[in-house]
């Protein structure tokens, strides 16, 4: 372990020097790039130093303490730090996600359950612009189509990392899959609870130079915009739907007022469903080669369910419940989150203990 520690924390100055030259900054993509790793590094070769500093007063507290006994009890307190932060490095150094300093772009679709359906995808995309709110990331709506009723048939927002410098992608990749709901809906007459689901589909946003597209693999096409129902907003053809011929993958955006904005939008959402979906194709090779399949790539599994009757929000793959149903959709999703991620990284773990053994 510790000679991969020497070896990261050479990479870590060495990005340090690159990242200080002013020349680097200049190809804004390497610098970018630069910058993760350096980000990614930072937490490992902060507590390695650390580890460093406490081994070197441990060893000389036990060597004074030959001389003067009162430094046996410091020599202790040392011993169990040291030992707190080999845990913690063993923590740091299991493999990680190589996406999570992404921004991310999160699609919210509805599904089953008609007006119903397309009102709670809209509660889905009010919460997590809340949670983006509450965590100074910052929000952009791409691409939105909603119903009579104010309910979202679909919606498409980039999230960008906040101040802290995190990657919206490391908070919010767990979000992905069908969320399930259960309430009375206010097109309900006699009270009845009804059960109805949304999509939401989380990917991490693609730099221009990682995913090529050429010209002859797209087809556009232009549209005039329309709003609820069908309302026409503009007079003008300024909607886009781009067509990725070798994939199939289909993308329109009408949010912004030109064509060629609607078009840049289009593009980004396109670039980050082709990661995505490169991605997904790497994992599941992976998977199949050793014979398990990554339960988070299923996008099918219903992740969730929001139960209004008892204030409940269950996530089934973690069993987390709690009865704050109405501070989750207030953007309060850290506990949730909290527990996808600790178990995420306790899997991590003993998977990387199976492996050293």
């Amino acid at each position: 372990m510790f000679d991969r520690l020497e070896e990261l924390a050479a990479e870590y100055a060495a990005l340090e020097r690159d990242l200080s030259d002013p020349a680097v900054h200049a190809d804004q993509d390497r610098a970018r790039t630069l910058g993760r790793r350096y980000g990614q590094l930072g937490p490992i070769v902060h507590a390695y130093r650390e580890w460093q500093h406490v081994s070197a007063d441990e060893a000389a507290a036990h060597e004074l303490a030959g001389e003067d006994a009162s430094f046996a009890a410091e020599a202790d307190e040392l011993g169990k730090r040291r030992a707190e932060l080999e845990d913690r490095l063993r923590e740091l150094l299991v493999p990680g996600d190589p996406n999570d300093s992404r921004d991310v772009i999160l699609e919210v679709k509805a599904g089953e359950g008609g007006e119903e359906s397309a009102l709670f995808a809209g509660d889905l995309l009010r919460m997590y612009l809340r949670y983006a709110e509450r965590h100074r990331l910052k929000t952009e709506v791409m691409d939105s189509t909603m119903t009579g009723l104010g309910g979202y048939k679909d919606a498409t927002v980039a999230i960008k990392s906040g101040a802290r410098g995190d990657g919206a992608w490391s908070q919010l990749k767990y979000e992905g899959g069908v969320h399930r709901v259960q309430r009375v809906p206010v097109t309900e007459s006699q009270g009845r609870i009804h059960t109805s689901a949304a999509g939401v589909l989380v990917m991490p946003e693609a730099d221009p130079v990682e995913v090529s597209i050429e010209p002859s693999d797209i087809r556009v096409d232009v549209f005039r915009s329309s709003g609820p129902g069908g309302q026409s907003v503009n007079t003008t053809d300024s909607a886009v739907r781009i067509t990725h011929l070798p994939t199939g993958i289909v993308v329109s955006c009408q949010n912004e007022k030109s064509q060629l904005q609607n078009k840049e939008q289009a593009m980004r959402i396109l670039r980050a469903r082709l990661l995505t979906q490169a991605q997904e194709q790497a994992d599941a090779q992976a998977a199949a080669e050793r014979k398990s399949q990554v339960a988070a790539v299923d996008r099918s599994q219903r992740v969730r369910t929001y139960n209004f009757p008892e204030n409940r929000i269950s996530d089934h793959r973690v069993g987390y419940k709690a009865y704050n149903l109405d501070q989750v959709l207030d953007g309060d999703l850290d506990a949730v989150i909290g527990a996808l991620e600790a178990a995420d990284r306790a899997e991590k773990i003993a998977e990387s203990g199976e492996r050293d053994s």
